[in-house]
């Protein structure tokens, strides 16, 4: 990966611990809140909006009251004064599901951006994941919404970067996950959670041995910020606010394409998996000290 500028945690101290306190929080904006936040004062414009009235045409069908902007967020502007697109999806609604509807909104957006892009108008894009994944009352639809969505961030991707950002305890499951995975740059809060499979999926599918959903802290170390930082799958690990995001946000889309997308680093990652011991459970703190986050990877 590209250098990027320092931002990790460093321990409080003194007038710095007590300004701790009173710091604004980024995961108590709702997905709304959190887009604007993010984008240059002045510049944002959101594009298909709840007065738009664009909702899920199945929901209903499961006796459940859709939401006009179908729980997702898309606010064009500028951030850092660059020209960029702000993907948001509302925890609040359907816990972030991905549906037909948003599926079609997130793929327009990221289409434009890379028309623009292409045009000489580079436009990043910028995810709030805060999802667990695939709507089950449109899990077809929805799947295939997902496979759209990469397809279009694997051809943005070669024009401008792509930063993911999941801060919030909804963290990001499922096929949305993936996009974190394809992403240019990963931005976590030690609250954050980022998995392919969530643990009441896990706990369900292989039992309680195989993964407690219970237990809170197993999941964060094993889903967390802190340990996805530590071991090289996120990129940015910040503090729960406001202004510690969007600092981190324009500096890693002021660093520009990374020289090489973490998707793109199979070899690596085959010897990563080779060299694990499979035949015992691995502890959280084994795999940190076997995939020790190596700088400028």
């Amino acid at each position: 990966m590209a250098a990027i500028p320092e931002t990790t945690i460093a321990e409080p101290s003194g007038q710095e611990q007590l300004k701790s306190f009173q710091r604004d929080s980024f995961i108590e904006l709702n997905g709304r809140e959190r887009a604007f936040a993010l984008i240059d004062g002045g510049t944002g414009r959101e594009i298909l909006g709840p007065f738009d009235r664009l909702e899920s045409p199945w929901l209903v069908q499961q006796n459940i009251t859709p939401q006009f902007d179908d729980g997702c967020i898309i606010v064009r502007g500028k951030i850092g004064g660059a020209d960029a697109v702000v993907i948001a999806m509302e925890p609040a609604f359907q816990g972030g599901s991905l549906g037909e509807v948003s599926g079609a909104k997130i793929c327009a957006a990221l289409e434009l951006a890379c028309r623009d892009s292409k045009n000489g108008k580079p436009t990043s894009a910028v995810f709030l994941l805060e999802t667990g994944g695939v709507r089950l009352p449109e899990a077809n639809l929805g799947l295939a919404a997902v496979a759209e969505i990469c397809s279009a961030v694997l051809e943005l991707r070669h024009h401008a970067p792509i930063v993911c950002i999941s801060a919030g305890s909804v963290g990001s499951f499922g096929g949305m996950s993936l996009i974190a995975g394809l992403a240019s740059y990963v931005i976590m809060t030690p609250e954050g959670r980022l998995g392919l499979n969530g643990p009441e999926v896990i706990e369900q599918e292989h039992g309680i041995e195989e993964f407690d959903s219970r237990d809170r802290a197993l999941i964060w170390a094993i889903d967390g910020g802190e340990q996805r930082f530590a071991t090289g799958l996120a990129d940015v690990l910040v503090r729960d606010d406001i202004s510690q995001l969007c600092n981190a946000v324009r500096a890693v889309l002021k660093s520009g394409l990374p020289t090489i997308h973490r998707s793109q680093q199979i070899q690596l990652f085959k010897e990563r998996v080779a060299k694990l011991n499979t035949e015992k459970q691995i502890e959280p703190c084994e795999l940190r000290n076997a995939w020790k986050r190596e700088e400028g990877k």
